[in-house]
């Protein structure tokens, strides 16, 4: 049975601002449960409930299917907010936005038989090919391990990364494929030093047979050819690599801004060890350092929101993001997680050796954003590297990622 669910359509931007505000509402209880999350190394069903209630799993997923599809920029804030309270719970729930909106890039079968009969259906996904591929009457068969599938303890289906061979066996391309989460298997293997309440374990597929119209060629997408038929949907034609890319960096601007809230507020209380401040407000050096801090987030939001205005122009206009554009996005979203780690790393220091005391939550927000910022995607240094090469015209051999 076919089914769509069409919400009444708000004011964009009051649509926008409605979404951040629900995020934000939740701010008290992400907060509460931020160290039981980590503890129990899931999200609390009741965390997931409210986030459901309030339309937070469905930024991405189209409004036929009573989804917000909403723009880049809120995804960002929205996630931003959610973080704020809990990083773990903001990582879980940008991941699952963004495997909706890779959920909506298949053809209408398989978006039908997501969204058909659950509209509330949630994906998680691995993008890497871990996995091999035997061909099959009207699909593939595969057999395979994939880690590190973040939001998959919440999920009803996943996108897997995947090779796609011929009938002798030769790889021909490389496949993204929709599965049923009852079809698989999870490995419990995310024990971490931060981001610990992802619940980011391993997918097991054994002889998991993947039909045709469940399957999309990844080259292809890169370059901007979708399987879905709904080209007049600006979202559903935006660039790629650099969407997968920039919305990693949504709950590493949340945390941030968290750890300098949290050092503002602890500051006029204390004064600085071992000198003669009595109030470390009147310090200087602490003047310095939150200023420091400060721009450095302000920083980031800014090249955040550049970039995001970057893709979604080129989607409205519909055109795919030229080459250059697209490799200083993925920079972009490299240089943005690295501010916002020297900025918390800073807040550290200001605030002393008792940012790393079980009970301040500073400790958890480092661990946190010291493991999100080192995805691979996010890599300063490769993003870097490729956008130079690309401002030379220089061939670009590092990675088909851009």
């Amino acid at each position: 049975m076919t089914l769509t669910v069409e919400l009444p359509r708000l004011d964009a931007e009051a649509a926008d601002q409605d979404l951040v505000a629900r995020a934000r509402s939740l701010f008290p209880q992400l907060r509460e449960r931020a160290a039981s999350v980590e503890e129990a190394r899931r999200i609390s069903e009741s965390t997931i409930t409210e986030l459901q209630s309030a339309g937070l799993f469905k930024l991405f997923v189209p409004r036929r299917f009573g989804g917000h599809q909403t723009s880049v920029r809120t995804f960002l804030d929205v996630s931003a907010e959610v973080a704020r309270g809990c990083g773990s719970t903001g990582w879980v729930t940008a991941l699952i936005n963004i495997c909706g909106w890779l959920g909506s890039l298949y053809s209408e079968q398989a978006q039908q038989e997501v969204w058909g009969a659950d509209p509330d259906a949630r994906i998680a996904g691995v993008l890497t090919p871990s996995a091999t591929a035997t061909a099959a009457d009207g699909g593939l068969v595969l057999n395979g391990k994939w880690s590190f599938a973040s939001g998959c303890l919440h999920s009803s289906w996943a996108v897997l990364g995947h090779p796609i061979v011929d009938a002798n066996g030769t790889m021909i391309d490389q496949g993204l494929t929709l599965v049923p989460m009852r079809d698989l298997r999870i490995e419990d293997t995310w024990y971490t030093a931060g981001m610990r309440g992802t619940g980011s374990n391993t997918l097991v597929g054994t002889d998991l047979f993947v039909p045709n119209h469940r399957i999309f060629s990844v080259p292809r997408a890169i370059e901007g050819d979708y399987a879905t038929p709904y080209k007049d949907e600006p979202l559903y034609r935006a660039a790629f690599i650099p969407l997968l890319s920039l919305i990693l960096i949504g709950p590493q601007l949340g945390m941030a801004r968290a750890a300098l809230e949290t050092v503002l507020q602890q500051v006029p209380k204390r004064g600085i060890a071992y000198t003669m401040y009595t109030k470390q407000a009147e310090a200087p050096t602490t003047h310095l350092q939150l200023a420091l801090a400060a721009e450095k987030i302000d920083t980031a939001h800014l090249h955040a929101y550049r970039a995001a205005a970057d893709i979604e122009q080129a989607a409205q206009r519909g055109v795919y993001l030229d080459r250059l554009t697209r490799a200083r996005v993925r920079m972009d979203t490299g240089y943005v997680a690295r501010q916002c780690r020297e900025a918390i790393e800073i807040l550290l220091s200001v605030n002393g050796a008792g940012s790393f005391a079980d009970a301040n939550p500073l400790q958890r927000m480092w661990r946190d954003t010291e493991t999100a910022s080192r995805h691979a995607v996010i890599g300063p240094e490769i993003s870097q590297e490729l956008y130079g090469r690309e401002l030379l015209g220089l061939e670009t051999n590092i990675t088909p990622l851009i």
